[in-house]
């Protein structure tokens, strides 16, 4: 029976984060980065008293929460709107807040249909938007840059494709070395496997190129581990 994207990350949502570590072998340089280029735009210890208004952060495709609960841990002070097409990943990041004593705006749909708003500080994404086309991928990113307020910065945390097939086998083989190496059990290798049957990843060439295009500026590379990168830029203006 084939199943939707929708329906597979439904089904995956209770046992989601348990593999993460094993999944992701650089788990802790990948989120990390995105929490520290955070940091490298506004101070952690932003209170009422340094800003107008708390920190808007927005996660495209935010799962159950665990990229944002990093930054939130860092930054107490910030309010954040979690986006996902998949309402029971999205009920484990509720889960997840609820116990930081810090509810979150939770935005059931899809990311390149529903209103993202304007006016965030942060726009984050993490292991999501490659499961999108390319085309879709350049009509996202120019949404974000709508919904960023004047010097907000936009961090895509995710996947990228090999810029050719003998580099991108090489990364398939380092990434199930490692996963292997980890003792994953078996049923839950299948389940990851069968879940990256939805992903349609972009090089990470292309991606920074359309973020130049479509007008974001210090376009860059923050952090890459064969697969895994984090990337994005900052739209023009000073941040509030």
């Amino acid at each position: 029976m084939t199943i939707t994207i929708q329906q597979a990350f439904n089904r995956a949502a209770l046992d989601y984060d348990s593999t993460r570590r094993m999944l992701i072998p650089c788990f802790d340089e990948f989120y990390g980065t995105v929490v520290e280029v955070i940091s490298g735009s506004y101070s952690t210890g932003e209170t009422a008293s340094h800003r107008a208004t708390p920190l808007q952060v927005l996660d495209l495709g935010a799962g159950t929460g665990l990229c944002a609960a990093m930054v939130q841990a860092a930054f107490p002070h910030a309010e954040f709107t979690l986006l996902d097409i998949a309402e029971e990943m999205l009920q484990q990041a509720k889960l997840r807040f609820d116990r930081l004593g810090k509810p979150p705006t939770i935005r059931v749909g899809s990311y390149l249909k529903l209103a993202l708003g304007e006016g965030y500080d942060v726009v984050i994404s993490a292991l999501s938007i490659h499961h999108l086309s390319d085309p879709e991928k350049q009509q996202l990113y120019q949404r974000v840059y709508e919904a960023l307020a004047p010097g907000g910065i936009f961090i895509n945390a995710d996947q990228v494709l090999g810029k050719t097939p003998e580099m991108e086998e090489y990364y398939q083989q380092q990434w199930l070395k490692a996963v292997k190496a980890s003792d994953i059990p078996e049923l839950d290798l299948r389940a990851a496997q069968h879940r990256m049957t939805f992903d349609r990843p972009a090089t990470l060439d292309a991606q920074l190129a359309w973020l130049d295009a479509i007008g974001f500026e210090q376009v860059d590379c923050w952090y890459k581990n064969f697969r895994f990168a984090v990337f994005g830029g900052r739209r023009g203006g000073s941040p509030n």
